[in-house]
């Protein structure tokens, strides 16, 4: 029996859909053009759009700072950033707000969470590794458990994507998703996050099959839902974290859209209780 409580008591609804706030290049990120206010207003006018278009909840992400540093060479400039970013957009909407560091920055988005009061974390490889454009990323498990406890973070959610998009798997070919699933669920995360191969390409319905056949946690899709497909998802999930969609021309690059977030949320909201 998947423990769904959790959610409902963070989202006030089953199978939430978190809508994406991409934040402008941080301080210290190669593209910054050393206007912080600009990313702080962009990140609340578009947190406001999708709240008003009735999306469940938001996450927070450093996506402009690419290429990425992994998680060990993330400067203190990356966290402070995005907790003051994440904490703006917070105290200006009343939906819940989580926060992601890329790449696989789980301690500073913990950090973040905690002082921002964010409700959650995704956590791209929590377990295991793989290979990524900027070389291995490794589990931040073994260290971002003891970290949540040590800063007093045990009520924050950690959702851990398995296979994550945007990397070679070959490492771990030699063990299924469901296992890699399992791994997750066995190290206390708090949901599955399942992913096609890239941003903006959808999971195969088989793999998420796998993961509720191996999990008893609840399972997110974390990229490529849409209008067209959602109805292929909705009954077999327990929420969804949605970028491109909500965006112009479904694009993650581009502003967020309030027609293309409405549309959507209208599709999703008559099939859940």
């Amino acid at each position: 029996m998947v423990n769904k409580e959790w959610i409902r008591n963070i989202f006030k609804t089953s199978k939430p859909i978190i809508g994406m706030i991409h934040l402008l290049p941080l301080p210290g990120s190669a593209f910054y053009d050393g206007d912080f206010y600009k990313i702080l207003k962009q990140a609340v006018n578009e947190a406001k759009v999708l709240e008003k278009a009735g999306v469940d909840g938001l996450q927070v992400e450093n996506m402009w700072d690419h290429p990425y540093l992994k998680d060990k060479h993330i400067g203190h400039e990356t966290t402070a950033s995005l907790t003051v970013a994440t904490y703006e957009v917070i105290n200006q909407v009343g939906i819940p707000v989580g926060v992601n560091c890329h790449l696989n920055g789980n301690i500073q988005a913990m950090a973040a969470a905690v002082a921002s009061g964010a409700k959650w974390i995704r956590a791209f490889e929590l377990v295991n590794a793989y290979i990524s454009n900027a070389g291995i990323i490794e589990a931040s498990a073994p260290f971002l458990m003891r970290y949540r406890r040590l800063i007093g973070g045990d009520d924050i959610k950690i959702l851990g994507d398995v296979l994550v998009k945007h990397g070679s798997h070959f490492i771990t070919s030699d063990r299924d998703i469901g296992e890699q699933a399992h791994d997750i669920e066995a190290v206390k995360g708090d949901a599955v996050i399942v992913t096609g191969g890239s941003t903006g390409q959808k999971p195969s319905v088989e793999d998420i099959n796998a993961v509720k056949n191996a999990v008893s946690i609840p399972i997110f899709v974390g990229s490529g839902l849409t209008s067209e497909n959602i109805n292929e998802f909705i009954s077999i999930i327990d929420g969804a974290i949605v970028g491109s969609e909500f965006k112009e021309d479904g694009k993650w690059q581009n502003s967020v859209s309030y027609e293309r977030a409405k549309k959507f949320m209208d599709i999703v909201k008559p099939k859940r209780d």
